[in-house]
Parts: C-alpha cells; structure tokens; sequence
C-alpha cells in the first residue's frame, strides 16, 4: 500500500513539474509549488518520520505564501515572456527527455543507494525539471521556483541517505532563505512609482 501511495506522490511530482514548465500565471506557478511539496512530503516521509517530514511540507508552503505575498503586490507583468523558446511543443518534447532520462537513472541510484524506485525516480525527475525551468526562463519568479524545485529534488534523495533533525533544520532554512532572497530581489527588479 505503501509503495502505491509512492507512486501516486511521483505522479504529482510529474504533474506538477509539467504544470510548472508550461503555465505563465503566477498563481498557478504557486500552487503546482505547494502540491509539488506535497509529494516531496510524501516521498520524504518514505524515510523520515513524520514529524521531521512534515517540514518539508511546512517549509514549502511558507516559502510559496512569502512568494505569493510579494507578487500580490506588484503590478500585472506583461504577458510576453523574454525566454527562448517560447513553443509549448518544445517545452513539452524537453520535459519528457527529462522524465525518460530521470527514469533511467531511476534504476541505477535506486539499485546504488538501496532506496525505493518511486523515491529515486522522484527527485531526480525534481532536479532534472529545475534545472530545465531554470534554462528556460529569465523571470525572477520562475528562477526562484527553479531553484526550489531543484533543492526539493535533492532534499527527496537526500532523506534516503541522512536522518538527521540538524540536516532536516538546515535544509528548511535554506529553502526560507532562498524564497525570502527571491521575494527581495522580486521587489527590488520592480521600478518604484514616482509621484
């Protein structure tokens, strides 16, 4: 039952990580984030237990309230975006080379580290669809959800490796501190209104 639930969360992650390459809106950006935390929830809890997995979840949805809270602010961007390319097709073509290539690499670090198939095939799909936001886009928002979709990838393989609170601490802390810089410099590449 366990394992079925694992699959389930991987899923969501893929779900999610094509929602994230392909949606313009910062709100739905937002939201794919959080449920995105909710499989990285799930496949954590795998190895750690509750208690500490449940940062995971916590962690990731106050970074998207912090992210989400700085955006409210600003003005609507333009519509277009500076990234090339711009085609769905093409972005579409990219994530499925990175859910293949992330399922076969699935195998190995999961036969190499002993860990379930669905926890490994989990977060190097995150970390393959993080670097893939990340050289797609120019937009300070989506760098940000890049960079946190990227660390909750190697926070998933990491909990397979390391159980420690102190570990699950600092790991927290740089997530805050990553959505906290990116909603600074969100505000800070916005021009000031003159009166």
């Amino acid at each position: 039952m366990l394992n079925i639930l694992n699959w389930i969360a991987v899923l969501l992650l893929l779900a999610s990580g094509a929602g994230l390459l392909l949606s313009r809106d910062w709100r739905w950006n937002l939201g794919l984030l959080a449920a995105q935390y909710l499989g990285v929830f799930w496949l954590t809890y795998a190895h750690w237990p509750i208690a500490m997995a449940s940062v995971k979840l916590v962690t990731g949805w106050m970074a998207c309230a912090a992210l989400g809270m700085t955006q409210v602010g600003l003005a609507e961007p333009a519509s277009g975006e500076t990234a090339w390319p711009q085609s769905r097709l093409f972005r579409v073509a990219a994530a499925g080379l990175v859910w293949t290539t992330s399922l076969a690499l699935a195998f190995q670090t999961s036969a190499w580290l002993g860990i379930n198939l669905p926890v490994a095939w989990g977060s190097l799909l995150l970390m393959g669809m993080g670097m893939l936001i990340l050289g797609l886009t120019a937009q300070p928002l989506r760098i940000v959800i890049g960079l946190l979709t990227l660390l909750a990838g190697f926070e998933i393989l990491y909990a397979a490796v390391e159980t420690s609170a102190l570990v699950a601490a600092l790991l927290a802390a740089i997530t805050l501190g990553l959505a906290l810089a990116g909603a600074y410099l969100i505000n800070a590449g916005t021009p000031e209104e003159t009166e």
